[in-house]
């Protein structure tokens, strides 16, 4: 008599497979979740982009350092600019650019990065140990949680840890 083939896996063969993609899925999707947020919070470093440019101008104009959030920095929005996952963006008297990530009513972010904010200080030079004053080049931003309410440094992108 001739032996059948066998055809298909076997229940166990099917069993290892699904297990195997259960783990798989339960190790990516935290990481995954946590560079969706990290993408999200690449638009509040964009945002401050513009106010880079701004405040490097005044600096290298040699003028007087405008107050907290004066309109002669150009680009402080206040709340009246606020997006999708930034709440409000600022420029204190020394340069130092803050924004806040847009609040948790907003659904666009999670709680643990919602309303919370990243700085961005200038530097006079390039390994970042002179904060710049008025009249200087300026040769490098640090980029870093802020202050009062950091963001989770999980949540900066590479570039800002």
């Amino acid at each position: 008599m001739k032996a059948q083939m066998q055809k298909g896996f076997t229940l166990i063969e099917l069993m290892i497979v699904v297990a195997i993609i259960g783990i798989l899925a339960a190790i990516a999707l935290p990481a995954y979740q946590d560079y969706t947020v990290r993408a999200k919070v690449s638009e509040v470093l964009l945002s401050m982009s513009q106010c880079r440019t701004s405040v490097t101008e005044v600096f290298q104009s040699g003028m007087a350092l405008p107050e907290k959030d004066h309109a002669a920095w150009g680009c402080t929005t206040g709340t009246n600019a606020a997006t999708q996952y930034v709440g409000s963006l600022s420029v204190d008297a020394t340069g130092i650019i803050t924004a806040t990530t847009a609040a948790a009513t907003t659904k666009a972010l999670p709680s643990e990065a919602s309303g919370k904010t990243v700085s961005m200080t200038p530097y006079s030079t390039t390994d970042a140990t002179t904060v710049a004053v008025a009249g200087d080049n300026i040769a490098h931003w640090k980029c870093a949680p802020g202050a009062a309410t950091p963001l989770p440094e999980k949540y900066l992108p590479a570039s800002c840890r």
